[in-house]
């Protein structure tokens, strides 16, 4: 198998900042472009937003049960 790269960004902003949340663009060496679904979790405390992302992580990566 290939080695692999994971790309992730994140930012925290009060909820109600956000208008619109667009997708991340990778720039392929072959020219080609990836395309990166950007995700949004909402919580009040720093726990519950940690929780959320560590469930949306561990589902991100049942999508590829071969690596």
């Amino acid at each position: 198998m290939a080695k692999l790269t994971l790309v992730y960004g994140m930012r925290l902003l009060p909820s109600d900042d956000i208008a619109e949340v667009e997708e991340g663009v990778v720039k392929l060496k072959n020219g080609l472009e990836a395309h990166v679904t950007l995700h949004i979790l909402e919580a009040s405390t720093r726990d519950d937003i940690e929780k959320q992302l560590r469930r949306s992580v561990e589902a991100f990566f049942d999508l590829y049960p071969e690596i």
